[in-house]
């Protein structure tokens, strides 16, 4: 259970540290009338996740290590639902009910034609 919690940690740390500077990367180009940090992350996360959930269902090993590391570490610390909603709660607040409604549907649209196309690429 040690090493478990270890490998979530180190994954999560990880991540959580590259979603930060992908952030300050995107706010460095990009207007930020549109969370496109958050969206960015949440859909590479997407691909890297059906990457990494195809190569662990085609290896003849279960994968536990790689999926507590990569999957449940690293995606998840990568990638954000709390400030992904929180960003759609923000502009449905100041009225920007245009870039809500593109914001929350191609997040969830492409994340999971993302995860599909990962899980395709690595199987």
């Amino acid at each position: 259970m040690a090493i478990n919690l270890m490998l979530v940690f180190l994954g999560g740390g990880i991540g959580s540290v590259l979603r930060y500077l992908v952030g300050v990367w995107v706010s460095g180009w990009t207007p930020m009338n549109f969370p496109w940090g958050t969206f960015l992350v949440n859909i590479i996360g997407s691909l890297v996740i059906g990457i990494i959930y195809g190569l662990v269902l085609s290896s003849s090993q279960t994968g536990e290590i790689q999926k507590l590391l990569l999957i449940t570490g690293f995606c998840g610390g990568f990638t954000t639902f709390s400030a992904f909603s929180y960003e759609n709660m923000a502009l449905l607040q100041i009225g920007a009910y245009d870039r809500f409604l593109l914001y929350a549907l191609s997040s969830v649209l492409l994340g999971l034609f993302m995860v599909f196309v990962g899980y395709k690429l690595a199987s």
